[in-house]
């Protein structure tokens, strides 16, 4: 009767314990529960977000790319990444092949003159190598060009080839252009009897170049200059000059294009080569070049209407400059070796230190009031250069320490880009975005006076 008893109480016992587990059981199952719902929660929510990720993404990159760029500097001190700088270049490559399409159609007829206008003048080596050389880039590289037509009735433009700037004088070494007006107005004389295309026009589509002080005033004295005014058998033509200010002047009394005074691209080169321009800079503030202490000359004018004086006596003893007042042949690498270099005026505005300046990476300091610059359209010369008022000369150190404190890394990034330097330098044949190429843009600019252009209009 004991064991009839115990035996139900054991297996009621028994049927309990598997009916209701033990409490260690329970927590067990508890905490395997737990773990389950963490892993499904985590599985949802990374499926979640990738979901979202993908379709933001997705919609971002084909539903508003014309609004939100996808390479951007998020500090402006910082250099640009590879996306952007090929960004940069594809943009670049897309407007040269946009602006060669409209430049193809600018034809120029070159005239073949007599040897005494201008290969005569090339027995003198300088005479392709000076500062005044444009004259003799632009007519080489038209010479080689796609942009040169040999039948003068499909010609936009007449380039008349003369070299005025290779009489160096025998006293100290300068170009004299005493002869330019009279070699020039020979030059039109036999044009306009061997051929009939200047009298049709009265020269309107011809193109000359005065690369000298004061353009086609040719004298390097603006009083003088501005007595003699622009010739009058030039007064219908286009100039290309080195000579350009924003105010009225007489020697700009004519159409024109702004260029750049002729530096020799194998010298930058070569300059280059042995120091590129992300390379050290050592020196702040670099001038080499002529600066008078007493600026007054036997004519009673001041030279560089005493800016380069003023320079020379405010900061001479200052560390931070490196002024030099006699020539050296390598001073090249001393522009390379700069992080500002001073461009003030000398007798005219314009100065060949501006481009030695942009294509050696040297951040240019424009010292010229009124001064205006070649290729705008493809320089940006306020992002890349300073410009100080010739009346602020005395605040330059603090106007350089201020740059170098605040945006001088923005500027040079501006300044090194390429195509600038390209920009500003003339080659034996027409680059894309060289300066003969600019040329022939400011022309396509003027082809309202392209004489063949006017006769398919009328038709």
């Amino acid at each position: 009767m004991v064991e009839s008893k115990v035996f139900p109480r054991r297996k009621g016992f028994y049927v309990r314990m598997r009916l209701f587990p033990h409490k260690n059981c329970r927590a067990q199952e508890k905490s395997f529960f737990i773990r389950y719902y963490k892993w499904l929660l985590w599985v949802s929510l990374s499926l979640y977000f990738f979901t979202s990720y993908y379709i933001s993404h997705n919609h971002k990159s084909h539903g508003t790319s014309d609004r939100m760029p996808r390479t951007h500097l998020s500090n402006s001190k910082s250099f640009p990444s590879r996306a952007l700088i090929e960004t940069s270049n594809t943009t670049f490559l897309r407007q040269v092949q946009q602006n060669q399409g409209l430049l193809e159609e600018v034809k120029v007829f070159v005239y073949d003159l007599p040897p005494k206008y201008n290969v005569e003048w090339l027995s003198n080596e300088r005479c392709s190598n000076h500062l005044f050389a444009s004259e003799v880039a632009i007519h080489r590289a038209l010479l080689n060009s796609d942009y040169r037509t040999f039948d003068p009735l499909e010609a936009d433009f007449f380039f008349v080839p003369v070299y005025v700037s290779c009489n160096f004088s025998t006293v100290n070494g300068f170009p004299a252009i005493g002869h330019a007006r009279s070699l020039i107005s020979s030059a039109v004389s036999h044009i306009s009897s061997h051929y009939s295309f200047w009298n049709r026009t009265n020269g309107s589509d011809h193109v000359f170049v005065a690369s000298h002080d004061f353009a086609s005033c040719f004298h390097t004295m603006e009083h003088v200059a501005i007595a003699d005014g622009v010739p009058s058998f030039l007064k219908n033509s286009i100039i290309l000059q080195t000579f350009g200010v924003k105010y009225k002047h007489p020697c700009q009394d004519v159409e024109h294009v702004v260029i750049p005074p002729y530096i020799s691209p194998e010298s930058i080169e070569n300059t280059l080569e042995r120091s590129p321009v992300t390379g050290r800079r050592d020196i702040f503030a670099f001038f080499r070049g002529k600066m008078e202490m007493n600026p007054k000359n036997v004519s009673g004018r001041f030279y560089s209407k005493k800016v380069r004086t003023m320079i020379w006596r405010k900061f001479n003893g200052d560390r931070r400059f490196y002024l030099q007042r006699h020539r050296f042949p390598g001073y090249q690498s001393e522009i390379v070796r700069s992080v500002f270099c001073l461009c003030p005026l000398g007798w005219a505005p314009w100065s060949p230190r501006l481009v030695e300046s942009v294509a050696l990476g040297c951040v240019p300091v424009i010292i010229a009031d009124g001064i205006r610059l070649p290729f705008p359209s493809a320089v940006n010369w306020p992002e890349i250069s300073i410009t100080v008022a010739e009346k602020d000369i005395g605040k330059l150190g603090r106007i350089l320490d201020h740059v170098a404190a605040s945006n001088l890394t923005t500027i040079q990034k501006n300044l090194w880009d390429p195509r600038n330097r390209r920009a500003l330098l003339f080659h034996n044949q027409v680059e894309d975005g060289d300066a003969t190429w600019q040329v022939i843009g400011a022309l396509s600019e003027k082809l309202d006076r392209s004489y063949r252009r006017s006769r398919v209009l009328k038709q």
